[in-house]
C-alpha cells in the first residue's frame, strides 16, 4: 500500500523515467474490478491524456500524481504502478495502462482498492481526501516542527489510542497502519495507549520518532514490505510486521492483535502501554 515514503520515493522515480515522455495511448478499466475508482468516464482517459507530454510528478501524503500538460492522473494509496521499458513485456490485466511514444508504459493495477483519476486542473478539488492531502503539511518538511506537530493535538484526537492519533482523521495523510507501527516502536509507546496520557517528555519522543523514521524510510527507497516503481522492494526493513517474531531492540516475543480494523504489533516491555 501506497504510504508516505513509497509515494515519495515512487514520485521521484517517475520524475527520473517518465518526465517529457510523450503519451500514445490509455486504457482505463480494461480489467474489470469493483474496488478501482475512476473519475467521470475511465474511456474517455485516452482523449484527455493522448499526445500530451508528462512535466513533473508530486507526492501529497500516501499519494501520487502526474501532470501531463494540465490533465492530471492522480493515484490513491491502493494502487500498485510499475514502469516498463520497450523491450519488456507489460502485464495483461490491469485497471491502467498508459504508452508512451518510445514504447516505454506505466502500468496500474488494484489488488484490494484504489483510485486511479484523471481529471483537469480544479475538477477533483471538491474530494475532501485530496484537499486534505494537498493542504497538509509533509512531516518531512521543516515547516513539521515539534510546534506544528503540538497543532495537531486536538481535543478528538486527544481522546484517541496512539494508532487513532496517527492514522486516522487525516491529520498526518499518508501515515497508515504499516509505517506506524515502526514510528510507535521507535518512540516506546503502545499503538492502544491514549494520547492524553502522554507525559510532554513522550510527546516530544513521538514527534522525533515520527520524523526519523519517515527519513529513514524515503532514504532505504521504502519499507521492505512494498514494491517500488521497477517491482523492487524497498531497502527499509521494517521492525514490526507480520514477519517479526522477536522485537529488534529487546529480544523479546512481539505480539499481535486486531485492532481498529488492522493488525497491531508491539512489544510489551519497550512499548509502554
Amino acid at each position: 500500500m501506497l504510504e508516505i515514503p513509497e509515494a515519495i520515493v515512487i514520485a521521484a522515480q517517475l520524475n527520473q523515467t517518465i518526465k517529457d515522455k510523450r503519451i500514445k495511448k490509455v486504457i482505463a478499466a480494461a480489467s474489470p474490478h469493483k474496488f478501482a475508482w475512476f473519475f467521470g468516464d475511465p474511456s474517455q482517459y485516452h482523449s484527455l491524456l493522448f499526445g500530451r507530454k508528462v512535466e513533473n510528478t508530486v507526492s501529497y501524503g500516501g499519494r501520487v500524481e502526474i501532470n501531463a500538460e494540465g490533465i492530471f492522473l492522480h493515484f490513491g494509496d491502493g494502487v500498485n504502478l510499475r514502469y516498463y521499458a520497450a523491450d519488456e513485456i507489460v502485464p495483461q490485466k490491469h485497471q491502467l495502462f498508459v504508452a508512451f511514444e518510445d514504447g516505454s508504459a506505466l502500468v496500474g493495477t488494484v489488488a484490494m482498492y484504489g483510485g486511479l483519476w484523471c481529471f483537469t486542473e480544479g475538477a477533483f478539488d471538491d474530494n475532501d481526501y485530496y484537499k486534505a492531502a494537498k493542504k497538509a503539511v509533509s512531516p518531512l518538511a521543516d515547516r513539521f516542527d515539534y510546534e506544528f506537530f503540538l497543532t495537531l493535538f486536538d481535543p478528538k484526537g486527544m481522546k484517541m489510542s496512539a494508532k487513532g492519533f496517527l492514522a486516522t482523521g487525516q491529520r498526518i495523510p499518508g501515515l497508515g497502519n504499516g509505517v506506524l507501527q515502526d514510528i510507535l516502536l521507535n518512540a516506546g509507546i503502545h499503538p492502544k495507549r491514549k494520547m492524553n496520557t502522554l507525559l510532554n517528555g513522550e510527546k516530544r519522543k513521538l514527534f522525533d520518532s515520527l520524523k526519523a523514521t519517515l527519513a529513514e524510510m524515503v532514504e532505504g527507497g521504502g519499507r521492505d514490505t512494498e514494491r517500488d516503481l521497477f517491482g523492487n522492494w524497498g531497502g527499509y526493513k521494517i521492525k514490526l510486521s507480520k514477519n517479526t517474531v522477536l522485537c529488534p531492540n529487546c529480544g523479546g516475543a512481539i505480539k499481535k492483535e486486531t485492532y481498529m480494523g488492522g493488525s497491531i504489533y508491539y512489544c510489551e516491555h519497550c512499548q509502554k502501554r
